[in-house]
């Protein structure tokens, strides 16, 4: 099989990104080592002096280098998705066809690689003491009662990439995108048609969201599954606060537009030549919560009209890399958070930021978009905890391109930080991973979520192999790593698909998608920029699921840890003497046996937070007052 032919097929079936691979690297093997071209005039790029530039490489020896994280375990693939570092391992080579198809003209180093592909951990949610971690060959179920000692309860091989999943109640929901997906979750699958066009229509193919059943969750079963014009790159759980009885599922399709036979009612092409296209909108799934098996589309909102001339492709990129001759029109969205409590969604939609009111769960409207310059492809989405700020991240690259190398720029491939106000979005800086990484390590920014410390904006963040990173936003134009972990590259010779997918943090503890290797699990430790107050005040946090995509507003109980963690702050900025800062940590600790200085403490606090009224300190002044007075915290 030529380089061509292997991306034609990666980039028609895999789907990372509609990227996927970026750049001819080699004459016969597209994942070879390519050096970065020259930093551009007036940019920066990595620190190549980092401790993390230049790890020993390897699988499970490579080199690791950390600061305020700790790796607790890694747990292994399900030996379903393991394969086995000898290209002639009969698995190997059936992984690679399930990228490639015919694998007899392939290297035996290239098919290792095409296997990685086919068996690769995607995206993780979370309920009780459980663990859901997607796959591009099905999911699996872990149990993290202890998150040092977890382990696979069950393991389901359903091909069809990408496999995001997210759960609700005794219901899975499970992304599907690539064409060897079959209605019946058969292992099989179909095979990958390597031949031009579209794979020939069949009514057995599925591409869309599968649900399952996972009341005995050593058995899921699949009990529906609603197909799409364009199948599941991910997929968002959305919760209607009026609404117990169904939920809502958003569904972000990245791929080609099956055709009419296939599924009745799908057709691509430009809106002036089809006005009923497929592209440029997003499709809703109703789910009654009773009833899975009824789910169905009950709207495809065409989030990308302008509004003025009603135009359905209304959106462009505005440019990539500064290349404002490259503006083409936005007709996707890879990722779609959601924020019910504030009624609003933030859509990394391909050239576009986007957010949405979803006030309607059914029918959102697009209330705001942005593009920018430096943006190649706008992939996910977090808000800051009061609604006020929203983090979108860049997969420049696709997932698969070393993009954090030393002459990388560091806007590229890069989070951007924004201010919502009145449902704008205003840009207010940047934030990349800061240390260089190798040719062969594929590095981008990826899937983070929030971490519950109260009166800060940090989160933990996966860059794939560039690691975990772990920053700190709650001044948006200044945004600061505070935590990292990294591995060195798997291979030094070929890029490897493999890092960290998503790195969630999830009832005190951080949980990564190794895409190659597993699952890590590791936890924060104190630092300069953490202390072990504010750690604890996370880990006092407590949410019974976590699906990222459906962001929950954290509320903190009003306990020593908290209080702790807000004086710990106070003191880090100098607003309080350290006679004063002694008093209030000692009247935490006693639990307030002298009343009289209780009530002194608290005028002063008062006193202060009235003083300091336009800063982020007045609340904190006035949490402490409330911890302090509470007889028992």
């Amino acid at each position: 099989m030529n380089r061509v032919l292997i991306f034609r097929v990666l980039a028609s079936t895999l789907f990372l990104c509609s990227c996927f691979v970026a750049g001819v690297t080699a004459q016969n093997n597209p994942f070879a080592p390519q050096p970065a071209p020259p930093l551009p005039a007036g940019m920066k790029g990595s620190d190549a002096t980092d401790p993390r530039a230049k790890l020993k490489p390897g699988m499970f020896d490579a080199g690791e280098a950390s600061m305020g994280l700790k790796l607790l375990t890694t747990v292994g693939k399900p030996n379903p998705f393991q394969i086995s570092n000898d290209p002639s391992d009969p698995k190997v080579d059936k992984g690679a066809s399930i990228i490639a198809g015919d694998t007899s003209k392939i290297p035996p180093a290239m098919k290792l690689v095409l296997a990685g592909l086919a068996f690769a951990n995607s995206d993780l949610a979370f309920q009780g003491n459980r663990l859901f971690q997607g796959n591009f060959y099905g999911m699996s179920i872990y149990d993290i009662s202890d998150p040092t000692k977890a382990y696979p309860l069950t393991t389901i091989v359903c091909p069809g990439g990408q496999g995001d999943v997210s759960v609700y109640k005794n219901l899975m929901f499970m992304s599907v995108e690539m064409p060897n997906g079959r209605v019946d979750c058969s292992a099989e699958g179909f095979p990958i048609q390597t031949a031009p066009g579209l794979p020939a229509a069949s009514k057995d193919r599925f591409r869309g969201v599968r649900i399952f059943d996972i009341s005995d969750i050593k058995n899921p079963k699949q009990v529906g599954a609603v197909q799409t014009c364009r199948g599941s790159h991910t997929h968002t759980l959305v919760l209607d606060p009026k609404d117990k009885n169904n939920v809502y599922i958003y569904v972000s399709g990245t791929s080609f537009v099956r055709q009419d036979e296939e599924l009745a009612g799908c057709s691509g092409g430009t809106p002036d030549k089809n006005p009923n296209t497929a592209l440029f909108r997003i499709d809703v799934i109703k789910v009654p919560v009773n009833a899975p098996q009824t789910a169905k589309i009950v709207s495809s909102p065409r989030i990308f009209m302008d509004s003025r001339t009603n135009e359905i492709a209304g959106l462009t990129n505005g440019g990539t890399h500064g290349a404002l001759d490259k503006q083409t029109p936005t007709d996707q969205c890879h990722d779609i958070t959601v924020y019910s409590a504030i009624g609003l969604a933030a859509g990394a939609c391909e050239g576009n930021g986007i957010l949405l009111d979803i006030k309607d769960p059914a029918n959102p409207k697009r209330v705001d978009a942005v593009n920018d310059p430096n943006y190649s492809y706008w992939h996910s989405a977090s808000f800051s905890n009061d609604g006020k700020k929203v983090v979108f991240t860049d997969e420049w690259g696709g997932g698969l391109g070393a993009r954090c190398r030393e002459n990388d720029p560091n806007v590229w491939g890069a989070d951007s930080i924004f201010h919502i106000e009145n449902n704008k979005l205003k840009f207010a800086s940047y934030y990349k991973m800061p240390a260089a990484q190798g040719d062969t390590e594929n590095c981008v920014a990826h899937n983070g979520s929030l971490i519950p410390v109260p009166g800060r904006d940090i989160e933990v963040q996966a860059w794939y192999q560039g690691g975990i990173s772990v920053m700190d936003f709650t001044d948006p134009n200044h945004v600061y790593e505070i935590a990292y972990f990294d591995r060195g590259p798997i291979d030094p010779k070929m890029l490897v698909l493999g890092g960290s997918w998503s790195a969630y943090w999830y009832n005190g503890h951080v949980y990564s998608s190794e895409i190659a290797r597993g699952l890590d699990i590791l936890e924060l430790t104190p630092t300069k920029f953490l202390t072990q107050n504010e750690i604890n005040a996370a880990k006092s946090v407590k949410v019974a699921e976590l699906n990222v995509q459906n962001q929950q507003k954290f509320v903190w109980p009003k306990n020593k840890a908290v209080g702790l963690a807000y004086i710990d702050q106070i003191e880090r900025s100098g607003t309080l003497s350290a006679d004063e800062i002694t008093k209030l940590r000692n009247a935490i600790e006693v639990k307030n046996s002298d009343r009289k200085q209780v009530a002194n403490l608290v005028s002063m606090l008062e006193t202060k937070a009235a003083q300091a009224r336009n800063s982020k300190d007045a609340a904190k002044f006035d949490a402490i007052a409330q911890i302090i007075s509470e007889p028992v915290h």
